[in-house]
């Protein structure tokens, strides 16, 4: 039931880049997330806390709480979530709490990963809930739009600063 062919897991995981796109495109970090059950996406989500002001509203969250919404239950149950960079520490915890069995992530996260980077939330046996994890899929895709995005980050700011000190000479 949650096994998925190759050809599946990059459909799937090209839906998560479409929304990781929409975060791109209102200069989020562009993470992006599908949930799927019985092979339908029944969540989607893209990082929003720039547009909606809360810091939980990460890929994962906005996936599983619509999940939730369309499944009709706070258990996601043989669904499989499919993710572009590794869950960090909060959504792993929400992950393992909406009782999902199954991971699929793109890209690594050293520096916030709580699925088998830093720290593997998914799979620690102290916890009553622990989920299968597959890493990989699509992962110079998935990598890609994420080191896009932070090395035009640093170019604006290298720029504004640029421009900040030629106002200041302009001002003299």
């Amino acid at each position: 039931m949650l096994d998925y062919s190759q050809e599946e897991k990059e459909i799937f995981m090209s839906e998560a880049l479409k929304e990781a796109q929409k975060s791109l495109d209102k200069a989020e970090i562009p993470i992006g997330c599908v949930i799927v059950k019985d092979r339908e996406i029944v969540g989607r989500g893209h990082n929003a806390r720039e547009e909606l002001n809360q810091a939980i509203m990460h890929a994962e969250v906005m996936a599983i709480q619509e999940a939730n919404r369309t499944v009709g239950n706070w258990r996601l149950l043989d669904c499989t979530l499919f993710v572009t960079i590794e869950p960090c520490v909060m959504c792993s915890g929400a992950i393992g709490l909406a009782r999902i069995p199954k991971v699929i992530y793109g890209a690594c996260n050293q520096k916030f990963g709580g699925a088998g980077s830093l720290y593997d939330i998914l799979r620690d046996d102290r916890l009553n809930h622990r989920v299968e994890v597959e890493t990989g899929v699509m992962e110079a895709d998935c990598a890609k739009i994420m080191q896009d995005f932070f090395r035009q980050s640093r170019e604006r700011k290298k720029e504004a600063k640029r421009l900040a000190k030629l106002e200041v000479v302009q001002d003299m």
